[in-house]
């Protein structure tokens, strides 16, 4: 999975990247890799992942992994080049969601770009840039496609896709907000466009607001910005989240509960982007290695299988399914399949949170 963190400088964006991946390296053992300067990755933090690993007595624990891309130099006429804008741009449409940062705080030590904090002005700021950056690629794509329709009338479903688009986001408005088709849905995943992703704002706030975030003034902006296109928004500590990322996990533990929290923003933005995704997970196991593995809800057990490796898919016969459930409460794999709660899944199993899975195939 690919997030991309978006938001003006001084509103905590980058202190909140460095925080979180450094959290979360280091609570799930993982080893933090800056594959660029603003990309990190970092191990989704699991309980069932450590049971299955203890469990099989594995080898090796494998975690699913979230690759955050902080995207740095967005300011207003980005999309024209200023600040460090356009080379960053080029990040964004890689990833599957965007991470929103506003500025939810006052400090007269860390200046604000536009002098003043607005969370409403600066989230319209940077939904502009994205806008504009959009508007550009598809009226050149527009452009190319008058041309070539006159000798391809296939091309005519797409060229009326881009003139809407271009129509929509030439009124300042993102691609997310506007209907679509089946067929207009499928066109428009090979668009790449930053404004059709979905987008989870991240408030960040004084520490003094984190355990009631509802008295903060500024993240009731945000919320009912954020409603418009039913967005969530999750409630964070920049300053917090850098304590946190050096702290041992039992350390971690008492520090939350100190605070009156019942998670740490790592934690929080990580569920929220599954649930924005639409995102589970289904396990292997074994003494070899535990592993995480993401796919979408709804996902069948050959596709589940292909993300192992496509040849599992290809040559997909059968898939023999546990419940975590069951595990955590038989103790062992064998004790479920004696109990007959080992099932036999074929082509049409939907698969479920939680399963942990051996598939069979032959190739």
């Amino acid at each position: 999975m690919k997030l991309g963190i978006v938001g003006l400088p001084n509103v905590g964006k980058s202190t909140l990247f460095n925080a979180i991946t450094s959290a979360g390296a280091e609570s799930a053992n993982y080893p933090f890799c800056t594959i660029e300067p603003n990309v990190g990755m970092v191990s989704v933090p699991d309980n069932r992942l450590d049971f299955l690993t203890k469990m099989s007595n594995s080898g090796k624990t494998v975690p699913a992994v979230i690759e955050f891309f902080d995207i740095a130099g967005l300011v207003k006429g980005a999309s024209k080049g200023e600040g460090l804008g356009n080379k960053f741009l080029s990040h964004i449409r890689e990833v599957e969601a965007v991470v929103h940062v506003v500025r939810c705080f006052e400090d007269e030590n860390v200046i604000h770009v536009e002098s003043t904090v607005d969370p409403k002005r600066d989230i319209e700021i940077i939904e502009l840039e994205l806008i504009l950056a959009d508007l550009e690629v598809m009226s050149k794509r527009l452009e190319r496609l008058n041309k070539l329709v006159k000798n391809d009338k296939s091309l005519k479903p797409e060229l009326e896709l881009v003139q809407k688009l271009v129509d929509a986001l030439e009124m300042e408005k993102s691609a997310r907000y506007l209907e679509y088709t089946d067929e207009e849905l499928k066109l428009l995943k090979t668009f790449n466009l930053i404004t059709a992703k979905p987008v989870l704002y991240a408030a960040n706030v004084d520490e003094e607001f984190l355990a009631d975030p509802s008295s903060n003034e500024f993240v009731k902006i945000v919320k009912e910005h954020a409603s418009k296109d039913n967005s969530e928004v999750i409630v964070v500590c920049g300053k917090i989240e850098e304590e946190i990322s050096v702290l041992e996990e039992e350390e971690k533990k008492e520090f939350l509960q100190e605070l009156g929290l019942k998670e740490s923003g790592l934690d929080k933005l990580i569920r929220a982007s599954y649930q924005l995704l639409g995102l589970i997970s289904f396990f292997t196991t074994g003494p070899i290695e535990s592993k995480a593995w993401t796919i979408k809800k709804g996902t069948k057990a050959p596709q589940a299988a292909g993300k192992i490796h496509s040849d599992i898919e290809r040559g997909f016969i059968r898939a023999e399914v546990s419940s975590y459930d069951d595990v955590v409460e038989y103790k062992t794999m064998n004790a479920v399949k004696e109990k007959g709660l080992m099932r036999l899944e074929g082509k049409d199993y939907i698969m479920k949170d939680g399963d942990i899975v051996l598939f069979r195939f032959n190739v």
